[in-house]
């Protein structure tokens, strides 16, 4: 006689009944578990345990869509696999995070178009999968960071690739996953050669002769597809050669754009040309799989903002040269700069001004180096990490001006443990400006901890790139007498005496940015927010003597829809009394939503040149926010996740906390040596310079 095991043998009913009343207890409804229970029996014990699991799962969110997922689990085990109930479960959940309740239960009911729609995209990719070496791609094309984010089709504004969630155009899973590539790369070519116009040539305008301006926009893409396919293949022949493998032959209906288009000089003025010829009939331009779409209204909108931040940027480069700081008096007009096209033009006092010479050149580098150019000047990809802009209504700045109109700066990807997969666009951010604190807060404090503030100076000064001697070099400025004096050696017991006599001075050159994420939730209120205020005073006192790059940001927030974030110093700042204004105002706000303002500040990281990267969080405690969901382990895998990310993006990560129990989640964000529990606050300042002064090392 044999016996099923406890783990293999099947539930009954009433078991099920019981673990299905723990998760669906939250229902609404009220209705009993036992027809679902009964339904679930027949199941294997392995199906059993995965309906319980993504019921649970689901219940999370919402417990009717739990339920409903419950009630049709059998139903849908009969038409799919493991992978096909679990991709059903998270189709609903998708649909409830962007649509609600009614949508995701409209979409859980439809199983026969579930199915239908699943058994014709049986080898699709998912950018979730390849997002993060997509990302990679992309910047090692446009040489910045130039973002990557899902959107309903495949486009680009020149800031952010926007790819969709899915791909199933090709056979197979492999190919779709290249198709992502091809894809992306092309897009990318949309804002390297010209698809977007110039200051000479306004595609907007060019576009607006067809009444048809849909129609005229899908051909305008496809026929640039032509174009830039080529434009690649003289840059970048392996590529082009890829995409080339996989797109096929071309189209029927392609062949005259081939021949015309089809060369490396081609440019978008040609692409114009024969657009009119395309549009005088009435065809329907051919699908190219690889081809993304064409947004004019979004690729201006993003080249206003950035002409308007580049302008200020050079004014304010302007106001500093030579012959602009003696004219501009007080209360005087500041330069009015225009940079479209490339040109660096100012007006002073209502009069359009030539720079001389020297001048031009130093603005057209300092645009340079910030990689502010305008797509026309043929410089990859746009600024790449998004800026923030002014607008209409936050004349007063302010905390309220940003957030009142509920439009976030950007939005985050969170991950969902429970689902293993992100939820999209799901944290809403904003940039909320410090009105400006106690102007004698930061001498007070420095005055207070001058020897302190000496000491970590001290330390720091042992940091700075010094010349250093490398001794046994085949040439050099000086004789390595050591290395003589063994060569003669070496001579006189009749050995080959080595050739390599002489010392050769090199310079250690630092190269690293840092970023010091600080807590502001409301637990930080008293005397662990004077000591993050005071750690900063005196890390930014000292850090004035290396040099290194670094900012300043505090976090707090209150739920997924309001995730502040509040630049202290950013990096293109000076530590002058604006940026002291600011940490004087650092207070206790709301909660700890920690995933995305890591996510955030990454970004802006990875903008930074320098190949050195740190990221320091000081903080009171574990992740947090209002409610339930994010609280507990929900919370510490999504922080846990965008560190991951982080870490995959060059960005090294320390914490620093003096929560007591912090020994207990933060091995698991941030490993064994990367963190540091503090049992008094008051050794905050120093311990933050110490671990600042041995990560940099």
């Amino acid at each position: 006689m044999t016996s099923s095991t406890p783990s293999s043998r099947k539930l009954f009913s009433d078991e099920l009944e019981l673990r299905l009343d723990e998760v669906l207890f939250a229902s609404p409804s009220h209705r009993s578990a036992k027809n679902i229970a009964d339904g679930l029996e027949r199941l294997g014990r392995e199906q059993q345990e995965r309906v319980l699991h993504w019921v649970a799962v689901a219940a999370q969110s919402y417990a009717e869509i739990g339920y409903l997922v419950a009630t049709l689990a059998p139903r849908a085990l009969d038409r799919l696999d493991a992978s096909g109930f679990e991709a059903w479960v998270l189709a609903g959940l998708d649909a409830y995070d962007r649509q609600g309740g009614q949508a995701a239960m409209a979409l859980l009911r439809d199983l026969d178009g579930f199915c239908a729609a699943r058994e014709h995209v049986p080898a699709a990719a998912r950018l979730a999968d390849v997002e993060s070496r997509l990302s990679r791609f992309l910047q090692g094309l446009s040489g910045r960071a130039l973002a990557l984010s899902h959107g309903a089709f495949a486009h680009t504004d020149t800031e952010t690739v926007f790819l969709p969630a899915q791909l199933a155009a090709l056979p197979t899973a492999a190919d779709n996953r290249r198709l992502y590539k091809a894809m992306a790369a092309l897009l990318w070519a949309q804002t390297r050669h010209g698809t977007f116009g110039s200051a000479a040539l306004d595609i907007e305008a060019a576009l607006a002769r067809w009444a048809d301006r849909e129609r005229a926009l899908r051909w305008f893409a496809t026929l640039e597809a032509v174009r830039l396919e080529a434009v690649l293949g003289a840059e970048l022949p392996g590529l082009a050669a890829e995409i080339a493998a996989l797109r096929g032959p071309w189209p029927t209906g392609l062949e005259e754009a081939v021949r015309r288009l089809s060369r490396p000089d081609a440019a978008v003025s040609q692409t114009l040309t024969f657009l009119a010829e395309c549009m005088a009939g009435e065809d329907e331009p051919p699908q190219l799989a690889h081809a993304g779409a064409i947004d004019i209204e979004a690729a201006l909108r993003v080249r206003a903002a950035r002409i308007a931040r580049e302008a200020e940027t050079v004014r304010r480069a302007l106001s500093t040269l030579k012959g602009f700081g003696g004219r501009q008096g007080a209360g005087e007009e500041a330069p009015a700069v225009n940079i479209e096209g490339g040109r660096v033009e100012f007006s002073l006092d209502g009069e359009v001004a030539a720079l001389p010479p020297e001048a031009r050149a130093a603005a057209q580098s300092l645009l340079q180096d910030l990689g502010e150019l305008p797509p026309e000047c043929l410089v990859p990809a746009g600024p790449g990490a998004w800026q923030p802009t002014q607008r209409e209504g936050d004349e007063g700045g302010g905390e309220n001006a940003l957030t009142s109109h509920r439009e976030p700066h950007r939005r985050y990807d969170e991950w969902d443990y429970r689902r293993r997969a992100y939820r999209r666009g799901w944290c809403h951010l904003f940039e909320v400006d410090l009105a400006p604190g106690d102007a004698d807060y930061v001498a007070k404090v420095s005055l207070r901890n001058t020897a302190a503030i000496r000491q970590i100076r001290r330390r720091f000064e042992m940091l700075r790139g010094e010349d250093r001697l490398l001794g046994r070099q085949p040439e050099g400025e000086e004789v390595d007498i050591d290395a003589l004096v063994e060569a003669a050696g070496d001579r006189a017991s009749g050995a080959e005496p080595s050739a390599r006599l002489f010392c050769r001075r090199i310079r250690n050159e630092r190269s690293l940015a840092a970023m010091f994420m600080v807590d502001m939730s409301g637990s930080t209120k008293g005397w662990v927010n004077d000591a993050e205020r005071e750690s900063l005073v005196m890390l930014c006192e000292a850090l004035e003597t290396l040099g290194d790059a670094y900012a300043i940001y505090g976090f707090s927030g209150w739920t997924r829809t309001r995730c502040d974030i509040y630049p202290v110093k950013r990096f293109d700042e000076r530590y002058d009394a604006t940026v002291r204004g600011r940490i004087a105002a650092i207070e206790a706000k709301d909660y700890t939503r920690m995933g995305v303002a890591i996510r955030h500040l990454t970004q802006l990281l990875e903008a930074q040149p320098a190949r050195h990267k740190l990221l320091v969080t000081l903080s009171d405690g574990r992740p947090d926010d209002f409610g339930d969901e994010y609280r507990g382990h929900y919370g510490i895998e999504d922080t846990r996740r965008a560190l991951q990310e982080a870490h995959e993006r060059g960005v090294r990560s320390y914490c620093v906390t003096i929560d007591r129990h912090g020994a207990d989640y933060l091995p698991r964000l941030y490993g064994p040596a990367r963190y540091a529990v503090l049992d008094d606050v008051w050794k905050l300042p120093l311990k933050v310079a110490d671990i600042y002064r041995r990560l940099a090392t």
